[in-house]
């Protein structure tokens, strides 16, 4: 398909979810990026069924890609490559101390149109350290993207996104960031790629996770060799298989109440 059909699923309408047609691919043939959907903390604080019961209003064949723990100089860039020959948006996870140490490829991900969110400082398990420990972990790590990607230090983020190092969250954590207006992603299905495994193994086992799923948040590791080496491979899968990719970003009154 080309990205840049509107796709309406039968859960999803004007009313329901802000959506948008993506940008038109200048290749035909691509798998592309069917629709933008802006995510309301409002109305989905917390998304993702391997963790809540809830999670994105995404309609049949229809997934998320969401990618954690870079920016890495040796794979990010594969990802990257991989998603821009596709015409493929995806949001990044990133933690704050290598995006602070590679501040041009937090930079370059943004300037391909990607959703870049937070991830901590430094990958601790936040469910394992002390509750000031755990804010910190937040916030350090909110800064340094911030810091990255606009050159000023601030704890409140650009793109109210955050995902939990292995999903490990706490009821004050989670209260906290609810209460700051960010959304907290967990996942639908994996890939399991943080097991060592063949690039075939891994696009295996995450299509046949997917053919079951039908749809859904997707977590890779764009730090993962094996991942940056599969993904053409998965994008081509989705495209032969009437997959269609929904690329997420905040709702415009949460961008408004940012300052």
């Amino acid at each position: 398909m080309i990205g840049l059909a509107l796709i309406w699923p039968p859960s999803v309408r004007p009313a329901a979810a802000a959506t948008a047609q993506a940008a038109q691919c200048p290749r035909s043939g691509t798998l592309g990026t069917s629709r933008i959907l802006a995510v309301d903390a409002a109305a989905t604080p917390r998304v993702g069924l391997k963790s809540f019961p809830q999670t994105l209003p995404l309609g049949d064949h229809e997934v998320v890609l969401t990618f954690d723990d870079g920016p890495w100089p040796h794979t990010t860039p594969r990802v990257l490559a991989a998603l821009a020959e596709e015409c493929v948006r995806a949001t990044f996870f990133l933690i704050g101390k290598p995006a602070s140490e590679h501040p041009e490829l937090v930079r370059r991900i943004a300037a391909e149109g990607h959703t870049v969110a937070c991830h901590t400082w430094s990958h601790r398990s936040l469910k394992r350290i002390k509750p000031a420990a755990a804010i910190e972990e937040i916030n350090h790590g909110i800064s340094a993207v911030e810091m990255a990607l606009h050159g000023t230090a601030t704890t409140t983020p650009s793109t109210p996104f955050f995902r939990f190092p292995g999903f490990e969250s706490t009821p004050a954590t989670l209260d906290l960031l609810q209460s700051r207006g960010i959304v907290v992603f967990g996942a639908d299905l994996w890939a399991s790629d943080w097991n060592r495994m063949t690039p075939k193994q891994e696009l295996k086992l995450v299509t046949d996770r997917l053919k079951v799923a039908g749809k859904g948040i997707i977590l890779f590791h764009d730090t993962k060799v094996q991942t940056a080496a599969m993904l053409p491979a998965f994008l081509r899968y989705l495209r032969d298989n009437g997959y269609h990719i929904v690329h997420v970003t905040p709702a415009k009154s949460a961008a408004a109440g940012r300052h």
